[in-house]
């Protein structure tokens, strides 16, 4: 039997060491649909799986401008969970492409596809039902944990609370959304009368935490890895860095315990006064920032499809402390067509004697897609031997050596072709002479596909 990488699972800590052997799956294509895949969380489910061989992804959501949009593959309309006829939709959707599984990558249809899974063909990736009902609510939540974990103090009222500040945020809510430290009654009064669903709690003056995991359910948590929070944007965190935390993999075993978790899931804690973690939430579901394990070997989404099917596998992760820091990413879409492509070598694919690497990611985009690249150089020296050095020689379908008072337009002999340059003098008697768009290496954003 074929198989590509066998992982090992095994959590660490002071006092635990979870090891979990198994024995190669068999694989089969799976149709998996990311819905919607314009958020944080498709996008790291999408990054998760795109290179995965026996996976073919769908993107789907609601018909906005979003970052799938951008994507190599095609961005499928889906009416939102709150319009009607959602259900018939994506049953119908299921039915058209033979979708196997669901990622959701919202929390709201989270609960929406759980909720109706006995009515949906596809098998949704996520815990059960009950579990997603209850952690859409933070209120429920702390009710069904608070005999198990620490969690806030909540007050019904503005005149329960005895100390200030407190800490409010909508019961039903993701991502920090809505919420706010408040400091005295008349503010809380306000902030009460003007929000409806808001949930008061005790303020936690201390560090807070995500706490990424994966539960088998053979097993229970195999995986438990605490990671800080910080630079928090839209109730995204921006940066965040692995680390130990004592006592954290025991609430996560009581958690799934509880709740029946299945699959890839995270908690948030935070540090109260007496530096007690307390917990913040519960979801039963990726997370963008999971990136931070998944590079170190833990797979999160390719790991909830293996359990889904039931299949057994291990994970080994690096074991190194690792880092993540985020950032907006720019993708374009543009009318520009072309079918040649003619680039420069000093100065454009070698800069400061290191190879351009957007530039050799441009070119094998082009060996992709069937697209003849060439090059014009007036390189001082063995041109040949240059391209053998950087490993260049099977990129190009023609190499053009030419000499200083010779130019390059003479030698793009294709309507449709391109040219990239560093020089302007060079782009603009190429412009001037063939009317083709040219372009310098900071433009090659506008090119580049993920």
């Amino acid at each position: 039997m074929k198989w590509g990488v066998i992982c090992r699972v095994v959590y660490q800590s002071s006092s635990h060491t979870v090891n979990v052997h198994s024995h190669p799956p068999g694989r089969r294509m799976i149709n998996v649909l990311i819905s919607p895949a314009g958020t944080e969380i498709g996008r790291e489910i999408w990054l998760s799986l795109r290179y995965e061989k026996t996976v073919k992804l769908f993107l789907a959501g609601s018909d906005y401008d979003n970052h799938a949009r951008y994507n190599q593959e095609q961005y499928y309309i889906l009416p939102s969970v709150n319009e009607d006829g959602w259900l018939q939709a994506l049953e119908a959707f299921i039915q058209l492409y033979d979708i196997h599984f669901i990622f959701p990558a919202h929390d709201d249809v989270l609960l929406a596809y759980a909720q109706h899974q006995h009515e949906i063909s596809a098998k949704i990736v996520s815990s059960n039902s009950e579990c997603c009902e209850i952690t859409r609510y933070k209120s429920r939540t702390y009710d069904i944990l608070r005999d198990i974990v620490p969690v806030p103090r909540c007050y019904k009222s503005a005149e329960e609370v005895e100390t200030w500040p407190v800490f409010i945020k909508p019961d039903r809510g993701q991502g920090a959304q809505g919420t706010l430290r408040i400091n005295d009654k008349s503010t809380l009064e306000i902030q009460l009368r003007d929000c409806q669903g808001l949930l008061i709690s005790e303020y936690l003056p201390g560090a807070e935490y995500t706490v990424d995991c994966f539960t088998q359910e053979k097993y229970g948590v195999v995986f438990c890895q605490p990671r800080t929070r910080e630079r928090i944007r839209a109730g995204i965190s921006m940066a965040s860095e692995t680390v130990e935390l004592s006592g954290v993999f025991e609430m996560a075993q009581s958690i799934s315990e509880r709740l029946k978790l299945k699959g890839a899931w995270f908690f948030q804690v935070k540090k109260a006064a007496d530096e007690t973690l307390t917990l913040l939430e519960v979801a039963p579901r990726i997370a963008g920032t999971m990136a931070v394990n998944r590079v170190r070997g833990v797979n999160f989404a390719l790991l909830s499809l293996y359990e889904h099917q039931g299949l057994s596998f291990t994970v080994d992760a690096l074991k190194p402390k690792n880092r993540i820091s985020r950032a907006l990413t720019n993708r374009f879409r543009c009318d520009i067509s072309y079918g040649h492509v003619y680039v420069d070598f000093d100065d454009t694919i070698i800069i400061h004697n290191r190879l351009c690497l957007p530039l050799v990611h441009f070119l094998y985009q082009c060996v992709n897609e069937g697209i003849p690249c060439y090059l014009i150089s007036r390189h001082d020296g063995d041109l040949q031997s240059q391209l053998k050095r950087w490993r260049l020689e099977a990129v190009f379908d023609r190499v053009f050596h030419i000499s200083r008072d010779e130019k390059k337009s003479v030698y793009i002999t294709h309507p449709d072709a391109i040219f990239i340059d560093d020089s302007f003098r060079e782009r603009q008697e190429v412009h001037q002479a063939l009317g083709i768009n040219t372009f310098d290496v900071s433009m090659l954003d506008l090119l580049l596909k993920e």
